[in-house]
C-alpha cells in the first residue's frame, strides 16, 4: 500500500514551525473542535503601523495533515500584510505541502479558516471593519457556534446550552443554560466575550448562566 502522505506533509508534523502561543500576540482564533478530530488555534502579532504579520503561531489538535497544514500557513503568512495573508488558500497550502489525500483536504480548509479568523479578530478589535452591518442574533449565533462546551467537546448552540441570545442598544445578552457554580462556566464565559466583544456596534456583553 503506497504511503499517504508527502515527505513535506511528515516533515511539517514531525517538526512543526511556529508551534505553540504567543504571549504578546494582538490577535488570535480557533476553529474547529476536537469532537470531529481537529481542531487548530492561530495566534498573531500584528505591527499597528504596517500591518504586517510579524509573528504567527499555531496550536492544533487532530491528524498528521492538521498539523502539518497549520504549520505550512505560519510560514506562508510571516511577514506578509494581512489584505496579503487573506489571499493565502488552501489549495496553495495544500500544494506547498506536496498535496493531501483527498480525504484529509479539509484540514487545509480549517488551517485557513483559523489564519483568516485571527485577521478578523484583528481587524475588529482594532476598528478596521469596512462594512459595518447591524449585529444580529444570526451573527451572535455564528460566533457562538466556535465556542466550545467542555462537556462534550461540540459547541454551545449545537449542543443547546444557548438557552437566549438579545440585543438592545449595544448590549448583547446571552442565557446559557449551565449553573455558574459550574467548573467551566468561567472558561465559557471568556470565550463567549472574546468572540462578541470585538463586534464593532457592540459596547456591552453580559453572560447570564443559571442559578
Amino acid at each position: 500500500m503506497t504511503f499517504p502522505y508527502t515527505e513535506r506533509v511528515l516533515d511539517h508534523f514531525k517538526n512543526p514551525r511556529n508551534v505553540g502561543k504567543l504571549d504578546d500576540s494582538n490577535a488570535k482564533a480557533t476553529e474547529g473542535s476536537p469532537a470531529c478530530g481537529d481542531m487548530v488555534s492561530v495566534y498573531l502579532k500584528v505591527n499597528d503601523e504596517t500591518k504586517k504579520i510579524e509573528d504567527i503561531k499555531f496550536e492544533s489538535y487532530g491528524c498528521a495533515s492538521n498539523i502539518a497544514t497549520g504549520s505550512i500557513i505560519t510560514e506562508l503568512a510571516k511577514g506578509k500584510t494581512l489584505d496579503e495573508a487573506k489571499d493565502i488558500s488552501w489549495k496553495q497550502a495544500s500544494e506547498e505541502l506536496g498535496g493531501l489525500p483527498a480525504i484529509k483536504a479539509h484540514c487545509s480548509v480549517l488551517a485557513v479558516d483559523g489564519l483568516r479568523a485571527a485577521i478578523e479578530n484583528y481587524e475588529e478589535t482594532h476598528g478596521m471593519v469596512k462594512e459595518r452591518k447591524p449585529t444580529t442574533v444570526e451573527e451572535v449565533r455564528r460566533r457562538l457556534k466556535k465556542v466550545m462546551n467542555p462537556l462534550v467537546g461540540l459547541d454551545l448552540v449545537k449542543t443547546e446550552l444557548v438557552t437566549g441570545i438579545m440585543i438592545e442598544k449595544g448590549k448583547v445578552t446571552v442565557a446559557i443554560d449551565l449553573p455558574a457554580t459550574n467548573q467551566f462556566a468561567h472558561n465559557i464565559h471568556e470565550e463567549v466575550m472574546e468572540k462578541i466583544s470585538p463586534l464593532w456596534d457592540v459596547n456591552e456583553v453580559e453572560v447570564r448562566f443559571t442559578e
